[in-house]
C-alpha cells in the first residue's frame, strides 16, 4: 500500500502530521477519524520525496548549525517535562529546512507508535550521524537522555567553531586567487587580441610562449562558453574522483604532505578525534564502539584507517595508547601520552576533553597565522604569472626593435 504524508486536526483543534499507509485517501481519512482526527491534506510520500530532492541545494544536507540548535532546544524542552513526540513536532515546525522538518515529523510519528527514539533517528542516517544515534541510544538505556543531549550540544558547538576557524582561514587565499584569475581572464580577453593584431600586421616572428598566450586569449574571447563548460566538467570530474577510494587516498596523502596545510590537517583531525572520543566515553559508549564511530566520522582516510586498526587492537585487549603508538606520524606524541595517563588514572574522558581544548586552541592559532604564511606564497604565484605574460608579450617587441637596428 502507498504511504501518505498527511496533515490532520483533532476535534479540539490540535494539529498533527505524519506518514501512514493506506489504500487511498478515503481509507486514510477513516483511519484518522477513528483516532479522533480530521484529514486536512494528504500527499503520496514518494511525491513528497521527489519534491524534497528538488528543493535541496546542489550540495544538500542539513546544516550543522540547525542540528546544533535542535539538540539544544530538545534538551531544554525535555528538561521542562514536555513529551518527546510533542517536542519533536514543535521543533520540526520551527525548522527552516524542509528535509529536516520531514525527518523530525517522521521521527515523532515513529516514537508515538512506540518505537525507540534512537531507532527512529537511525532511519534518517542522511540527517543524524552514527555518533548522534549511538549517544542517544546510550542515554535512553541509562535514563540520562537529557545529559547526553547536553554533551552532544557541546560537541557540535566545538565542531562548529573548529570548522568555522578553518573555513575563515581559507577565505583570504580564496579571494586573492579568485581576483588573480579574474584579472588574468580580463587581460587575455581585452588586451591580448589587440596586441595579436598588431603583431600580425607587423609580420613579427612570435616565440612559442607568445603564441600560447595569444591562442588562449582568442579562445576565451571567441569561445568563452566552452571554457565555462570545461571548468564545470573539471569540477564534476574532481568530485567523482574524490568519491573513489583511490582518488580520496591520493588527495588525503597530498594534504598530509603539503608543508603549510599538513600541520593544520593533523591538528584539526586530532582535536576532532579526542573531542568526539571524550563525548562518547563520557556518555557511556564502549571504547571499541567509540573508535568505530570515529572512524566513520573523521574526514581523512589515513585517520580513518588508524581508528579502524586501533578498534581491532583494543578489541583484542590492547590499550588504546599502545594501539595508537604506530600512528605517531598522524597523531602527535602528546595525544598518545595523555591517553596513556588517562588509562592509568581512570580519567580518560576528562583528560581527553582538556586535550581537545588544547588542540582546538592550537588550530585557532594556526589559522590566525595561516594568512601571514600563505601571503608570500601567493605573491610569488602572482609575480610568476604576471612575469610570464609580460615576458611573452614584450619579447616580440624587443625582437622587432632589434631587427630595426
Amino acid at each position: 500500500m502507498p504511504k501518505y504524508f498527511y496533515t490532520a486536526k483533532s476535534f479540539s483543534g490540535e494539529g498533527k502530521t505524519g506518514i501512514l499507509e493506506a489504500k487511498d485517501e478515503y481509507q486514510l481519512a477513516r483511519i484518522l477519524r477513528q483516532e479522533g482526527y480530521i484529514l486536512i491534506s494528504a500527499e503520496l510520500a514518494e511525491a513528497e520525496k521527489k519534491k524534497l530532492k528538488i528543493s535541496i541545494p546542489f550540495f544538500g544536507g542539513v546544516s550543522l548549525t540547525e542540528k546544533m540548535m535542535f539538540t539544544r532546544n530538545l534538551r531544554i524542552m525535555i528538561s521542562a517535562g514536555i513529551s518527546l513526540p510533542r517536542a519533536l513536532e514543535t521543533l520540526a515546525y520551527q525548522s527552516k529546512s524542509q528535509k529536516f522538518k520531514k525527518s523530525l515529523l517522521d521521527t515523532a510519528n515513529q516514537v508515538t507508535k512506540g518505537k525507540n527514539f534512537s531507532d527512529s533517528l537511525s532511519s534518517h542516517s542522511d540527517v543524524f550521524s552514527e555518533l548522534f544515534v549511538s549517544m542517544v541510544k546510550v542515554g535512553e538505556e541509562a535514563g540520562t537522555l537529557e545529559d547526553v543531549l547536553n554533551v552532544l550540544t557541546n560537541q557540535m558547538e566545538r565542531e562548529y567553531e573548529l570548522k568555522s576557524r578553518v573555513k575563515g582561514a581559507m577565505i583570504y587565499p580564496a579571494v586573492i586567487i579568485s581576483a588573480m584569475i579574474g584579472i588574468g581572464v580580463l587581460m587575455l580577453v581585452m588586451v591580448i587580441p589587440k596586441l595579436a593584431e598588431t603583431f600580425e600586421e607587423l609580420n613579427v616572428e612570435l616565440p612559442p610562449t607568445t603564441k600560447f598566450v595569444i591562442f588562449l586569449g582568442n579562445f576565451l574571447a571567441q569561445k568563452w562558453y566552452l571554457m565555462i563548460l570545461i571548468v564545470f566538467a573539471l569540477v564534476i570530474l574532481m568530485r567523482i574522483i574524490l568519491k573513489t577510494k583511490t582518488g580520496k587516498k591520493i588527495f588525503d596523502f597530498l594534504a598530509l604532505k603539503i608543508p603549510i596545510i599538513s600541520p593544520l590537517i593533523q591538528k584539526t583531525n586530532s582535536a576532532y578525534t579526542v573531542r568526539t572520543l571524550s563525548s562518547l566515553i563520557s556518555s557511556g559508549v564502549p571504547i571499541v564502539r567509540s573508535l568505530e564511530i570515529i572512524s566513520g566520522a573523521v574526514g581523512n582516510i589515513y585517520f580513518q584507517k588508524a581508528m579502524v586498526d586501533a578498534s581491532e587492537k583494543v578489541r583484542k585487549g590492547l590499550k588504546l595508547s599502545e594501539a595508537l603508538r604506530p600512528y605517531q606520524g598522524l597523531y602527535p606524541p602528546t595525544v598518545i601520552q595523555m591517553i596513556e595517563v588517562g588509562e592509568e588514572t581512570g580519567e580518560t574522558s576528562t583528560i581527553l576533553a582538556k586535550l581537545a581544548d588544547f588542540y582546538e586552541e592550537e588550530v585557532a592559532n594556526a589559522t590566525k597565522n595561516l594568512s601571514s604564511v600563505i601571503e608570500p606564497v601567493l605573491m610569488l604565484l602572482i609575480g610568476a604569472a604576471v612575469g610570464f605574460f609580460a615576458i611573452s608579450m614584450i619579447q616580440p617587441i624587443y625582437s622587432m626593435l632589434g631587427a630595426i637596428k
